[in-house]
């Protein structure tokens, strides 16, 4: 067996750099081997309308969100996990949101923010207004598409809510419910092949909303409880995603903050002692040779 682990040429994050490395040190105790691969070499495209790839494998890792791409792998025979069309629901967090709406997931309130295509247009203060009335201060605002944390803002006043929105207009993004008693605390909890697997609860230590250990969060190893574990594991199935990260925010009533299809784990290994590298790479060669 073989299989590509596809990164993106641009994450040059030592949090990416130890996932891939986990990876492939634990395909390689399971005899299976692998090459890493950038993806900005055209690894699938489009020949006289025929998809076509110049790479041969039973599988591919994808570490990347270019869903172009993932899509073409698939359509040549090669299987991608997470699948292209998990990747592109994950990717975009109003996206996520959408597919886990009817389900009886539950989820903070959130509007979807009106895009902006005019460079000399300016926001509505009426607009503002309306999702803050409706959400109350604080209230957080998040770029559809962004990681570790870094894409994401809470205003506490109407002056912060224009000066936040001016500035992301013209990018898809959200108005979300702020849940105050989960400030700066999550719990992330991994599932992989539909069955959850650890827990951490993550704490930011320097007065920040967000929890996320890339922004200087610590995180505790810690026991996930049956409610929550279903909750999760629903939220995979109904996604359609091999591996992922869930963070659950602990208000009163847990909610579904993010699904993250390529969620790090060298925290979650450090803190909980999980192998979580050995069992996603158990689980690929169960999927590959079940097919």
């Amino acid at each position: 067996m073989k299989g590509l682990i596809i990164t993106n040429p641009y994450d040059y994050s030592l949090a990416n750099r130890r996932k891939v490395g986990r990876m492939v040190s634990e395909f390689e105790n399971l005899k299976v081997s692998t090459e890493v691969v950038a993806n900005d070499k055209f690894l699938a495209y489009l020949d006289k309308g025929k998809a076509k790839a110049d790479v041969r494998a039973d599988f591919a890792l994808y570490f990347d969100k270019d869903k172009y791409v993932a899509q073409l792998l698939e359509m040549c025979g090669i299987r991608v996990f997470n699948s292209s069309q998990a990747l592109a629901v994950c990717d975009d967090k109003m996206q996520t949101h959408i597919a886990l709406a009817n389900c009886g997931i539950p989820m903070p309130t959130t509007l979807a923010g009106t895009l902006c295509y005019n460079p000399r247009g300016k926001l509505q203060y009426s607009y503002l207004k309306q999702a803050a009335d409706t959400l109350d201060f604080p209230l957080v605002v998040k770029e559809c598409y962004g990681s570790y944390g870094e894409q994401v803002y809470l205003a506490k006043t109407m002056d912060e809510l224009v000066l936040i929105t001016e500035r992301i207009k013209f990018k898809p993004y959200i108005f979300q419910q702020f849940a105050a008693d989960s400030a700066g605390k999550d719990m992330r909890v991994i599932v992989i092949g539909g069955k959850t697997v650890c827990g951490m609860i993550r704490q930011s230590v320097n007065g920040d909303f967000r929890s996320n250990t890339q922004l200087g969060g610590k995180a505790a190893a810690c026991d996930v409880p049956r409610d929550i574990a279903l909750l999760c594991e629903r939220v995979s199935k109904i996604i359609g995603l091999d591996y992922c990260g869930v963070d659950i925010l602990l208000s009163s009533a847990p909610m579904v903050c993010e699904v993250n299809s390529n969620a790090m784990f060298n925290a979650m290994e450090q803190s909980s002692g999980v192998n979580v590298a050995r069992k996603y790479c158990e689980h690929i060669i169960r999927t590959v040779n079940n097919a």
